[in-house]
């Protein structure tokens, strides 16, 4: 699955693109508005000096204009400043402050009313780039009005606004991440509870439990009670199938064991020639059937969530059991299994392998019998028995575990418990080999899937 497919993945680039976009509308808002603000502000402060500049403006004893006192502002008197004053035209030798030097402010051809502003852009020294604000007025002992104008170079407009959409930037740029940060940590709280919800998938299929939790936030709970009841389901199912086919079992075995009974009770002249042969066919017809239940029940089982069969207890109890049946031979056997080990399926289905085989062990050994059980990689288990019988030649191996296959007649049986355990092994999943055993006799190795612990 690739990472665009993720869930957290489009929550956060989600979150990421509308944050971005809100804040560089925000921040185009923002900036705008500053502009705004400082270019009136610089209008406003050109409008003040050429308000003081027409207020110390007067006529000399030549008939010209001169000033009674210097602007307040010191940059006036500093040379090329940027902020500059001039009264008069440009071609009648003006009046202009120091910060001029040797230079004219180069105003257009224009006129405006007395006492009206008006604002345009001109070239200034030094290649500057100036706003200036001028106007006429009118002053005493002069019929014609005195052109008076105030300049200020545009760098210092744009310097500050420069400086301020770079700390804008920089501020937004931590808020962007403050907010991907926080949409972050919302994603990973919110997303909890899926994450919850699939440890405990993991927990049912591994055999750990059988149903989720349902303390779970209200948008995820109906599928926690979706999810419980379908399993509910799935273990009626299976309940009632397993049901099903053990009265069929049973039903079969009873007239099984009314022929065999049937068998018996025939005349001596008949039971000589019939009895037997019957005989073989009912049990043969039993085994089959154990055979073919065996199967369909590993087959209903298999994949059943919430299944976990402890090996250590089923090994132990089958021991027991075997030392029972096989008391005249009275084999000695040992069992290594550690108690954690859990077998993903039914006990009925592990005690139905496992007891064909130690049975078949108990059958065939002088004397000892050896049980190990591990976990191997890759969610599997290994159970291996071991018994110092006389063992098997390493070419029979395989078709040991055909069905029918019976390589020594002189024991009791139908060839089938080793078919019987390699078909429910393989139905989980796993499977059973044969191989020649360390003591002297037989190893039978059988992988099933492990459930986890």
């Amino acid at each position: 699955m690739g990472w665009t497919e993720s869930l957290r993945f489009r929550l956060l680039a989600g979150a990421a693109v509308w944050v971005a976009l809100a804040l560089m509308l925000a921040g185009w808002i923002i900036a705008d508005l500053f502009q705004t603000h400082v270019r009136q502000r610089f209008d406003a402060e050109l409008a003040n000096h050429l308000e003081q500049l027409a207020a110390v403006l007067e006529i000399d004893a030549d008939g010209k204009p001169a000033l009674r006192q210097p602007l307040s502002d010191p940059r006036f008197r500093r040379p090329l400043s940027g902020l500059y004053w001039q009264v008069g035209e440009s071609e009648a030798a003006p009046l202009r402050s120091r910060s001029l030097w040797d230079s004219v402010l180069d105003l257009p051809d224009d006129r405006v009313e007395s006492g009206g502003l008006h604002r345009h852009d001109a070239a200034g020294p030094a290649n500057q780039s100036l706003i200036v604000l001028e106007r006429f007025v009118l002053l005493p002992e002069r019929t014609e009005p005195v052109r008076i104008a105030v300049a200020a170079d545009r760098a210092e407009l744009a310097g500050v606004t420069r400086a301020f959409n770079a700390t804008l930037a920089l501020s937004l740029a931590v808020l962007a991440a403050a907010l991907i940060a926080a949409a972050l940590i919302q994603v990973q709280i919110g997303l909890r509870p899926l994450s919850r919800l699939r440890g405990e998938l993991t927990e049912v299929r591994g055999g750990c439990k059988k149903r989720f939790d349902g303390t779970m936030p209200t948008e995820i709970r109906p599928l926690v009670e979706d999810l419980n009841a379908l399993l509910a389901h799935a273990e009626e199912v299976v309940g009632r199938g397993r049901l099903q086919a053990g009265n069929l079992a049973h039903a079969l075995k009873t007239n099984l064991a009314v022929l065999a009974n049937e068998a018996g009770a025939l005349d001596e002249r008949n039971a000589r020639a019939v009895g037997p042969a019957m005989v073989r066919q009912v049990e043969l017809m039993r085994r089959h059937l154990d055979h073919h239940m065996a199967r369909a029940r590993a087959a209903a089982a298999r994949g059943v969530p919430g299944a976990g069969t402890p090996v250590a207890d089923c090994v132990a109890a089958l021991a027991r059991v075997m030392r029972k049946l096989h008391a005249a031979s009275a084999p000695e056997i040992r069992i290594d299994v550690p108690a954690g080990l859990l077998f993903a399926g039914e006990r009925e289905d592990l005690d139905e392998m496992l007891g064909n085989l130690l049975d078949n062990a108990c059958k065939w050994a002088r004397g000892r019998i050896e049980v190990t059980c591990r976990a191997e990689t890759g969610g599997m288990l290994s159970v291996t028995l071991d018994d110092d019988g006389p063992g098997l030649p390493g070419d029979s191996h395989d078709a040991a575990l055909e069905p029918g296959v019976r390589l020594d007649e002189s024991m009791p049986g139908t060839g089938l418990g080793l078919a019987v355990v390699r078909d429910v092994a393989r139905l989980y999943g796993g499977d059973v080999r044969l191989d020649a055993s360390p003591l002297g006799g037989l190893r039978a190795v059988l992988r099933l899937p492990a459930a986890a612990g």
